[in-house]
């Protein structure tokens, strides 16, 4: 039954669950609903709060195959439960049932609905869901995701689009034509309407939602108790306050959810065209778009409503509102295994690793290239929740809760002090048997100690923190979308950066050329826009491999592209819709030398000769575009220069890579020192080939190879060395940082020696300290794994001297510049590929690389993510600053992530910071310490607060006596409330320090400060209780006594007071409780000044004016109404005092 019974769905992702089956039970039913009559509905809402217990209530187990419902536990470290019911969708009542169009199969309890010419890949895919008699499918709903019962897998999945498991010959083979429209009316049927959807909840909803809240049920329990207990007056004061917390949190939550709504709404559902099989294009609404149709992109552009891979021509997307990068992106076609020269058919399409061929659903396309007669076209892939733009919704509508010691050690404290409240509560009980007090009031007072040890407005004032330093935060240009993260950010001590606009300029600037000829470098060539190199095959490079286009005749891309295409000068003209029309096919962009660049014209003797021979202008047109790969590290280019018969092929990337691609004898031999000589300078440096290609490769032919077969046997034609400065505010906070003993590590996709360079250029690496490279070797022809150690001074081909023979690198070296600070530091650096080796081949090793790895280059997006999980795992809290372009997946997973974005549309990251400036990160640290403090603080004078009214309250019980209705109301809305909320408004202490803020609340400093205060507060209590019981003058006190012994000095009637004073019927009107009263006062206030600590992470607390003054006017009332008789038989403090039925002693 177990086995039957539990399974595991999303197996080996981020949201693997174990699910279980069980069926309703009348008789559990039954008893659980007696239990709720009995219980008042208490066990109702203990039911709705916890799911595992209300399934188990009143279900039992059953084979998940047939049950009724469902329950899912979470295997992450959290074990979150979640319930969902079984529902079935009917096959019976929709038109594409019919038997002529239709193969019905019966099979394992399925019926299967497929028509006839469907391909084998669909059939099989699609006759895994249904079920038998009554061709139903069962499913359920999880997270806006459904889950389809699969009889071959005997478990629940959800249903995948193209986006897995289809080869990229099957995307062009099987699914190019489209779909009939009875298989678009099946599959639609399965995958749901096409729309992120967030429903905007009424505001009733959210208000039943809110007030089942355990909090507000616990608030709602203690009203009811003080109204029964006659404290009106205070009751009231906090249904008031929780209405108004109420609505400001209904407010906030309904905002949230309908700014969220109106950014997936915008252009949710427009018209697009799609191609039916055999038939011309038909148009529908968006939403009806579902996995396999064939999308017509238009021409003046679109906002994408799905993941679509294009099959047919060329689109400029502006993919912004995923990574933040607003540099358009040009996407080509997917390249079709089945035609292409040396294509491998096998390769399964991923919308990862295919990016460049893929429209991701929210990003806008700006621009299409197209074919006369052929539609630029592009297959749905997924749709819905299951695009990239819908993870991303889902994301943040479910997002997994944050695991931070402090809320484990919250709920351990709360869990204590429930202990106390209930030895409070046995106390209570038998102290009034022993007085014989009556049933009633035995009751009421024994649940009233619970409600004054635990407090109720604890969660409200823990948020009070965090809400002033978001606040301060957006002050600095910071914006959050995770609250919760500010907390977490004052734990940070280490820090990964990108390089390339982050910690460097975000444009490059070149700063010369060295091309190769006969082997041989030149000498370095600044300017390059000269008569003398326009015609080179150099310069035709740089003028042809990039990716620039004209948006609304302005020229745009990549920032390094746009660098490198202005410095020679040169123009670029792209075909209009009008020209493209005469044409049977693309018509290629142009690029072509200024004028005054060509050499001048022959003599004019010879000029009919020459016109008929030569070209009148020189022009190059690009006629295949092989899209830049950061998996590649290159991109390449077909061209023809205008008259040429043969084509050329130009490439243009990392220099190692494309030596790698060349004809060795056309590489210089001092290639590798060269390159070390500008890498170490901090150049970011592109290496460019050339090849001429066959005069059989023909333009249709062009179109359909693979890059594979043109990036090879090139010619090597030298490097372009670019200047990339550093930002200048970066050292200085680097330097802020290291003072603060907070790692930083650079993590970058740029060459391994120019990042070391950076590296020491900004001062993450001290000139004295030593770089180690880990440059780790995969199994190859039966060889092991292995790991080369060498010196970034040195190459390890050139200088066997600098290869380091010894395993314990990671270990011995280490080790003795951490015991010796006399011992050079060692930094290790290393690249994306032998990264991914070390993970795979060598486990022991990474904890030690983690724990002293500075410099990751070549890091593709994905190995970023990896790297950052892996300094986790040693325990580091780790931050992640970059430019929000391939940074998207490390910043989610940093416990810190701030991307340097402009655009706020930047999902991904949970700070966003204005200013693209690393100067957010110290910011974003000490507002995060402040708000740690802040929230220790809080907490500490919140359980202070609890014990002070727990310890006067049982000593008042005692002698049969309570605070009165208006001395609860004085302490918790004059003194409590008022202090919680002014005591988070120290800012920020004005500089990091080394010293880091504890991270949890059981620690011993932190534990001996509170029961120091405990003790300290109880011994003060305790002397104040039994010292007024000694006094001369102390008697037990009625209202007609005239105890003060005021009246002969200032002729005032003690009948007066009498009148202003209510009947004292619960003996609350004595000198003890007047004596606990005003003790206890002082005592919050004493506490709320001892735990606003200040320096080193927080403003002072004399800082802070807002404390000062109500510390100040608290102590002020209560010493002028104890010690000043004018003040007060003041009307208005003698009206108070009569109110809180205090008792005032003789003068002193």
């Amino acid at each position: 039954m177990d086995k039957e019974g539990r399974k595991t769905i999303n197996q080996g992702q981020e949201d693997e669950m174990e699910i279980y089956g069980y069926n309703l039970s009348r008789w559990k039913l039954a008893i659980v609903s007696v239990g709720v009559v009995c219980t008042g509905g208490f066990l109702l809402l203990l039911l709705y709060w916890l799911p595992e217990w209300r399934v188990k209530a009143t279900c039992i187990r059953a084979a998940i195959k047939d049950c009724e419902v469902v329950l899912l536990r979470t295997t992450d470290e959290f074990k979150r439960w979640f319930c969902a019911k079984i529902r079935f969708l009917s096959l019976e009542t929709h038109p594409f049932s019919s038997p002529k169009s239709i193969v019905n199969k019966v099979s394992n309890g399925h019926a299967v609905h497929l028509t006839e010419n469907l391909p084998e890949e669909n059939r099989h895919e699609m006759s895994r869901y249904s079920q038998t008699q009554s061709q139903q499918i069962r499913y359920f709903t999880h997270h806006s995701v459904r889950y389809f019962w699969d009889d071959t897998l005997h478990n629940f999945d959800f249903l995948k689009g193209l986006d897995e498991g289809v080869s990229c010959t099957s995307i062009y083979e099987k699914h190019s034509a489209g779909l009939t429209k009875g298989m678009h009316a099946y599959r639609k049927l399965l995958y749901g309407v096409n729309e992120i959807s967030v429903k905007v909840p009424s505001a009733f909803k959210l208000l039943i939602k809110e007030v089942l809240n355990p909090f507000y049920i616990f608030q709602l329990f203690s009203v009811i108790l003080w109204t029964t207990d006659e404290y009106y007056y205070y009751a009231l004061a906090i249904v008031v306050m929780s209405v108004v917390s109420i609505v400001s949190s209904l407010y906030s939550i309904r905002k949230q959810y309908i700014m969220l709504h109106d950014m997936v709404a915008a252009h949710s559902t427009v018209r697009v065209s799609v191609c039916r099989v055999n038939e011309e294009a038909e148009e529908i609404f968006s939403t009806d778009l579902v996995p396999g149709d064939v999308m017509i992109i238009p021409l003046n552009g679109i906002v994408m409503p799905c993941d679509a891979v294009l099959i047919n021509g060329t689109c400029i997307v502006n993919e912004s509102m995923l990574t933040g990068e607003s540099v358009p992106v040009t996407k080509t076609n997917l390249p079709n295994p089945s035609v292409d020269l040396k294509g491998t058919g096998d390769e399964l399409y991923s919308p990862e690793i295919h990016r460049r061929h893929t429209l991701f659903c929210g990003t806008t396309v700006i621009q299409t290239r197209f074919y006369t007669g052929e539609f630029v076209k592009a297959i749905v892939v997924r749709t819905g929740y299951s695009t990239s733009k819908g993870q991303l919704v889902r994301s943040i509508l479910y997002p997994k809760p944050t695991d931070f010691k402090l809320y484990r050690d919250a709920y351990l404290f709360l869990l204590c002090l429930v202990a106390v409240a209930g030895v409070g509560f046995i106390y209570t009980i038998i102290n009034n048997i022993l007085n014989e007090v009556e049933v009633r009031a035995i009751i009421v007072e024994s649940l009233d100690i619970i409600t004054i040890t635990v407090p109720p407005a604890l969660p409200a004032a823990l948020t009070a923190g965090i809400v002033y330093a978001q606040r301060r935060l957006k002050k600095v240009g910071i914006f959050c979308i995770s609250p919760q993260r500010i907390n977490i950010c004052g734990q940070l001590n280490l820090v990964c950066f990108d390089k390339t606009g982050t910690l460097t300029e975000d444009g490059l600037d070149l700063w010369g050329i060295r091309r190769v000829e006969n082997t041989r470098f030149l000498l370095p060539e600044e300017n390059i826009c000269n008569e003398m190199l326009v015609k080179s095959q150099f310069v035709a490079c740089m003028a042809t491999c990039h990716s620039l286009t004209k948006i609304e005749g302005v020229l745009s891309g990549d920032p390094l592209d746009l660098k490198m295409f202005e410095a020679i000068g040169w123009i670029l003209e792209e075909a209009t819709e009008e020209e493209t029309a005469l044409h049977n096919r693309i018509m290629p962009t142009v690029v072509r030398p200024p004028k005054q660049l060509l050499p001048e014209s022959a003599p004019a003797g010879n000029q009919e000769m020459e016109l008929f021979e030569l070209p009148a202008i020189y022009e190059i047109g690009i006629v295949r575009q092989f899209p830049f790969s950061s998996a590649l590290q290159r991109m390449s280019v077909v061209a023809r220069v205008l008259g040429d018969r043969k084509m050329d092929a130009y490439v243009k990337g990392a220099p190692e890579v494309i030596a790698s691609l060349c004809k060795p004898e056309t590489v210089p031999a001092d290639f590798e020192s060269v390159l070390e000589d500008y890498t170490k300078q901090g150049f970011r440096v592109i290496a460019l080939a050339h090849r001429k290609l066959e005069a059989k490769l023909t333009w249709h032919k062009i179109q359909n190879i693979a890059r594979d077969a043109i990036e090879n046997n090139m010619d090597f034609m030298g490097l372009i060395i670019m200047q990339n400065k550093l930002k200048q505010e970066t050292p200085a906070v680097l330097e802020n940082l290291h003072k603060a003993n907070i790692r930083t590590v650079m993590v970058t996709g740029d060459n391994m020696l120019t990042a070391v360079s950076v590296a020491r250029d900004c001062g993450m690496i001290l000139p004295q300290d030593k770089v180690i490279i880990a440059e780790a070797l995969p199994p190859r022809d039966g060889k092991v794994a292995k790991i080369n150690w060498h010196y970034a001074d040195s190459l390890p081909q050139c200088s066997n001297s600098s290869a380091i023979d010894s395993e314990d690198i990671p270990m011995k070296l280490v080790h003795d510049c951490l015991e010796d600070p006399q011992v050079t530091r060692f930094h290790f650096a290393m690249s994306g590929k032998s990264f991914a080796v070390i993970l795979e081949h060598f486990q022991e090793l990474v904890p030690k690389l983690m724990l002293h790895g500075t410099v990751f280059a070549r890091m593709a997006p994905d190995q970023k993510t990896q790297l950052v999980e892996a300094l986790q795992n040693v325990d580091y809290f780790v931050g992640m600053c970059g430019d929000g372009a391939n940074d998207c997946g490390a910043l989610k997973k940093a416990h810190g992530g701030i991307s340097l974005s402009e655009l706020e549309a930047s999902v991904a990251s949970p700070f966003t910071s204005k200013t693209p400036s690393i100067s957010c990160v110290p910011n974003l640290i000490r507002e995060g310490r402040a708000a740690l403090m802040t929230s220790f603080c809080v907490f500490k004078f919140m359980a202070l607060y609890s014990i002070i009214q727990y310890f006067s309250v049982t000593l008042l019980y005692s002698i049969l006596s309570n605070l009165g209705d208006f001395q609860f109301l004085f302490i918790d809305l004059a003194i409590i409330l008022v202090v919680v909320f002014t005591m988070s408004l120290n800012p920020a202490w004005k500089e990091l320090v080394a010293q880091r803020p504890p991270s949890g609340l059981i620690s011993g400093a932190l534990l001996f400060s509170v029961l120091s205060q405990i003790i300290i507060s109880i011994g003060f209590q305790s002397l104040g209780f039994f010292w007024v019981k000694e006094q001369s003058w102390y008697e037990i006190w009625r209202p007609q006594s005239d105890a003060c012994n005021t009246t002969r000095s200032l002729h005032w009637n003690s009948s007066d007071l009498y009148n202003e004073t209510e009947i004292d019927s619960r003996n609350i009107q004595n000198y003890e409780n007047t004596t606990v009263f005003f003790i206890s006062s002082f005592q919050y206030l004493i506490v709320a000044i001892a735990f606003s600590k200040g320096k080193p992470f927080r403003q002072p607390c004399y800082k802070n004016y807002s404390v000062y003054t109500v510390s100040v006017a608290c102590n002020s009332s209560h010493h002028c109404s104890c010690q000043c008789p004018c003040i007060y038989h003041c009307g208005g403090v003698r009206g108070l005092v009569g109110k809180m039925l205090l008792v005032l002693g003789p003068e002193l």
